[in-house]
C-alpha cells in the first residue's frame, strides 16, 4: 500500500516543495504529448534550479553519433589550464523521455565547480521518438569519441569518469560496463538515484508510488515509450542484469530515502560490492527523487553536489 507524505518524515524542504505542488499540480505525463511534457518538466527545473554564476565557462560542440551529430556542452573551470582536465561524462535524468542539456546545465556547472574538472553533458536521443536503444547507443558513441579524441576538448582521456541522474544513472552505469568490455579505463562512476531495473517490483516503487513527485504513473509512462515488449531484461535497459559486473571503475551511489528508485539504487550497490568493486551508497533521509538538480529550494542538493565532487576529486587529483 502506498504511503501518504503527510505519514512519511520528509525533509521540511522536500515537504514544502511536495505541498507547493499539490497545490498547482502537474498534469500526468500520460495525458501530455513529449513535447507538451518536455516543457511540464522544463518549467519544474526552472522552479527549483539554484541559479549561482559559478566560476565556469561553457561551449556547445557536435560529437559524431549513430544516427548524427550530438549536441554536447562542456563546462571548464575559469581558472583551470587549457588542457588536459579530468572529466566527468554526464547524462541529464528525465526518464529518457524528458530534460535536456539546458535542464541540467546548473548542476554541471556547480560540478565542474566544486569539483575542479570539466564536464560534458550529452543530449542523446529521447524516446518515445527515438527509443531502446538510441540513447545507450549516444551515449556510447560520445564516451568512445571522448576516451579518443579527448585532447581536442582540452580534457585528458585518461581521467573520464561517467556519471547521470536517473535514467541518466542508468546511461553511466551501462557505459561503465560497456567501457570495461572495449578496453576502455574509466576513473570512476557518479549514479544519482540511478533507473537501473526495469523488470522488478521493489517495495519502494509501491511505497512511494504517489505524492512523493516521481509517480507510478511516471514510470510506468517512461517505460511504456522507451522500452518494447520483450527488451526489459536487456542489460543495457536493466544494467542490474549484466552478466558481469565485476572490474567497473569505482562507482559512487547517491539516493534519497522516500524515492520509489531508492531499493534497486540499492539493490544495484550490493551486485556492484558483491563482484568486487570499490563501491559507496549515500542515503539521504526524508528527499525525494529529483532533489540533487533542486538547489533552489532544496538545501540538501548542495550537501549531494559537494559529495560528488568530493568523490571525483579523489579520484581526479590523487
Amino acid at each position: 500500500m502506498a504511503l501518504n507524505p503527510d505519514e512519511v518524515k520528509l525533509d521540511p524542504q522536500a515537504k514544502a516543495l511536495l505541498d507547493m505542488i499539490e497545490l498547482a499540480p502537474r498534469i500526468p505525463f500520460s495525458e501530455l504529448t513529449p513535447s507538451l511534457a518536455r516543457a511540464q518538466f522544463v518549467e519544474l527545473c526552472r522552479r527549483t534550479h539554484k541559479t549561482t554564476d559559478w566560476a565556469v565557462t561553457t561551449s556547445d560542440h557536435r560529437i559524431p553519433g549513430p544516427a548524427g551529430p550530438l549536441k554536447t556542452r562542456l563546462f571548464r573551470p575559469r581558472s583551470a589550464p587549457v588542457g588536459g582536465l579530468p572529466m566527468l561524462l554526464f547524462f541529464h535524468g528525465g526518464g529518457f523521455c524528458i530534460g535536456d542539456i539546458d535542464t541540467h546545465d546548473p548542476v554541471c556547472r556547480q560540478l565542474a565547480d566544486e569539483a575542479r574538472c570539466a564536464v560534458l553533458a550529452v543530449d542523446y536521443r529521447l524516446a518515445p521518438e527515438h527509443r531502446f536503444p538510441a540513447a545507450v547507443q549516444d551515449s556510447y558513441a560520445v564516451l568512445r569519441f571522448v576516451s579518443a579524441e579527448g585532447a581536442t576538448l582540452g580534457v585528458d582521456p585518461n581521467r573520464i569518469a561517467v556519471g547521470g541522474d536517473s535514467a541518466g544513472g542508468n546511461l553511466a552505469a551501462v557505459s561503465a560496463i560497456s567501457a570495461r568490455d572495449a578496453g576502455i579505463t574509466l576513473v570512476g562512476q557518479l549514479l544519482i538515484y540511478p533507473a537501473v531495473d526495469w523488470v522488478t517490483s521493489y517495495q519502494s516503487r509501491k511505497d512511494y508510488s504517489e505524492g512523493f513527485l516521481l509517480t507510478e504513473e511516471a514510470i510506468d509512462w517512461f517505460g511504456r515509450n522507451y522500452i518494447e515488449a520483450g527488451q526489459h531484461h536487456d542489460w543495457r535497459a536493466s544494467p542490474i542484469f549484466a552478466p558481469d559486473l565485476s572490474r567497473l571503475a569505482p562507482a559512487l551511489l547517491i539516493c534519497g530515502e522516500c524515492d520509489p528508485l531508492l531499493d534497486e539504487s540499492r539493490a544495484y550497490y550490493e551486485k556492484l560490492r558483491q563482484s568486487g568493486n570499490d563501491v559507496r551508497f549515500h542515503l539521504y533521509p526524508g528527499m525525494i527523487h529529483g532533489f540533487f538538480t533542486m538547489g533552489g529550494v532544496i538545501a540538501a542538493a548542495d550537501n549531494a553536489i559537494a559529495q560528488s565532487a568530493q568523490f571525483l576529486a579523489s579520484l581526479f587529483h590523487d
